[in-house]
Formats: C-alpha cells, structure tokens, sequence
C-alpha cells in the first residue's frame, strides 16, 4: 500500500508538474501576444500622425496590391504617362498616387509583407486602426483645453472660452471666428460677422478658404497669399503641445531649444506631415462641432488636407519649391531651434577642453 500510494503521489506530482509547464506556456504567449498588440497600436498611433489623417489603411494596402497584381496594368500606366502626361494629373490619377506615396511611407514603420494569412491581416489591421483612432482622439482631447487656454490668454474674449464646452466655439464666440474666418474677409466687419453666421451668400465657409489663424499675425495679405502663411502662433503651439509637450508651447515668440531636425533628427522627414496634421486639429478645436467629422458644415477637412499636402508636395515650379523649403526650415528652427555645433571654427573647436585633454595626454605620452 505504501508503495501504491507513493507511486500515486509521484504520477499526481508529475502531472501536476506538466500542467504548471502548460499554464506557463499559455501565459508566455499571452504575455507575447500582448506585447505584439502593443506595438501595433503603438505603430497605429504614428500612422495617424504622420501618414495619412483620413485614409484607411485597407485602402491604402489595396492600392499597393493594385499596383503588383497586374503587371500589364503597370506597363500601360507607364505607357500613359509618357504618351497622354495628362492622364496622372486627372483626379483619379492623383489619388492613387497619393495613397501608394502614402503606402510607402507606413511601410517605414510596420511592415505588411510578413503577413500572409487573411484573418492575421485582419487583425493587424484592427491593431493598427486602434493605435490610430486613439491617437486622434488623445490629441483632440489635449488640444480642445489648450487651444481655450491660448485663445483665453491672447483675445481676452468676454466670456472667456469654456475648455469643456464646445458649444461656446466657432463663430458664435468673436475670438474663434475671428480665427476661423476665411483670410480674405474682415472678421473686424459687423457685415461680415453676420454673413458667416447666417451663412449668407459671399460668406459660406469653405475648405476653398484658408482661416485667418494659418497666417502669421492671423491676418493676410491679399497680395501676396503665400507671405506668412502657416506660420501663426497658435499652429506651433499646437504642434509643440502635441509632439514635445504642453509645457514647450507657452513659449513660441523665439527658436526652440532642440537640435536642427533637418540634419540630425529622423524626425524632419516626418515634420511636414505632422505639421498639416496639426492643422485640422486647431481647426477643429475652435469650432463649436462636438465630435469627430471630416465635413463641418460647409467645410471639408479632407479636401482641405488634401489642398495643404498639395501646397507642400506639388510647388509649381523652383522657385515655390525653394519657398516651400524654406518654410519647414523656419518651423525647424521654431520648434527645434538650431543645432550651432557645425558654426564652431577650428580654433575654437581645438580649445575645448574634450581635445585639449587629448593633445594633453599624448604629449606627456612622447
């Protein structure tokens, strides 16, 4: 009996052993699963901000898989681009064009070639659009509050702009439609306060509008639209709230105190992006809309992103491009400052105490 029961307790032991191994298997790849969720929403929140604000991610493999499927198809595009130049410019053209430029740049950050399996793509995808609607949703959130802090403390508006209450925005309140206003109209004119209001014929609110809070000083030039444009202040605060931090965005008037992005930070290919971001996200912190929409009214923020990536992507010629360029410099430095490591003369480089204690040490050497 003694040997029965021992032989008992040792089967009972090893099978207890075997079932412990199993728990910890299952918790292991739970534990991995987790992790990999993770970083796919980690990866989603990037993609919203520095990708696409508006495109599905699903369309934007499609398009990408469009392209590989039918070689014939791909010749015959290359056919027509050399033969009928107008066809890539037709706006069907444009926008397969922009989803694959789009595609490529998400292919940076996750990659969709190691799926294979339609239910494991599925689920990637879900994974990634998790990260991305949050990401929306966080940074709507930080901004409503932040954007009635700033507008507060520059306007002075009486009453003052409540941060929880979005109803008490966009043209009703004359600090938010004073920014809101399309550039080429006086928000300064009674008749023109009422014509917005009232929606009234030559004041309907377009995307066709820039808002007078693009522009530096808030106020344009009619003629020359291009002088001051996306430089106002509550764009880089907003853009300093949401990729440095709100405490960066209290200081704007000077150069930021970072490194130059352009040459040292991987960020600058990215900066561009996340500028045009930005800037559906002031505008729908100013207004009175509640929630989420890519149409507000008579505005369509789609269209209107879509005009901004244009103005950036498709300059019409060297000179725009050059203007182009030297505006993302000016928001390096605005945001980042500038790196003055490479401003250093060889005489001063020499002096410094990192390679005077070399020279020093290999003197003594000799």
């Amino acid at each position: 009996e003694n040997r029965a029961e021992v032989s008992a307790q040792a089967r009972q032991r090893r099978r207890i052993a075997q079932l412990e191994e199993k728990l910890a298997t299952l918790e292991s790849g739970r534990a991995a699963k987790e992790r990999q969720t993770n970083y796919y929403m980690a990866q989603g929140r990037a993609i919203r901000r520095i990708v696409t604000l508006f495109d599905s991610l699903e369309d934007l493999v499609a398009e990408n898989d469009r392209r590989y499927e039918d070689v014939e198809d791909a010749e015959t595009t290359i056919e027509y681009r050399v033969f009928f130049p107008g066809f890539v410019n037709t706006t069907h053209g444009i926008l397969q064009s922009r989803s694959y430029d789009e595609y490529t740049q998400m292919l940076k950050m996750v990659d969709f070639h190691v799926i294979n399996d339609c239910l494991a793509f599925a689920e990637f995808c879900f994974q990634l659009r998790q990260g991305a609607d949050a990401a929306r949703g966080d940074d709507t959130s930080k901004l409503k509050a932040l954007v009635s802090e700033w507008v507060n403390r520059e306007f002075k508006p009486d009453p003052l702009v409540d941060p929880d209450d979005k109803h008490s925005r966009g043209f009703t309140n004359d600090a938010c439609g004073r920014l809101l206003c399309p550039s080429e109209l006086d928000w300064n004119n009674s008749a023109v306060k009422a014509g917005i209001r009232d929606r009234a014929d030559g004041y309907v609110v377009t995307d066709m509008s820039f808002p007078a809070f693009v522009y530096e000083k808030y106020t344009a030039n009619p003629d020359d639209l291009e002088d001051g444009l996306f430089k106002g202040k509550i764009l880089l605060q907003a853009f300093k709230a949401v990729f440095t931090s709100p405490s960066s965005a209290k200081d704007v008037e000077g150069d930021g105190d970072g490194a130059d992005i352009i040459i040292n930070n991987r960020r600058a290919k990215k900066s561009f992006n996340s500028t045009i971001k930005v800037k559906k996200h002031v505008r729908f912190a100013l207004s009175s809309v509640t929630s989420w929409r890519s149409i507000d009214g008579d505005f369509d923020y789609v269209h209107f992103w879509r005009t901004i990536v244009d103005f950036f992507e498709k300059p019409p010629g060297r000179e725009a491009r050059h203007r182009v360029d030297k505006l993302l410099e000016w928001w390096t430095r605005k945001v980042f400052g500038r790196n003055r490591r490479r401003d250093l003369s060889p005489t001063a480089r020499e002096n410094l105490s990192v390679n005077a204690l070399a020279r020093q040490r290999a003197a003594r050497d000799d």
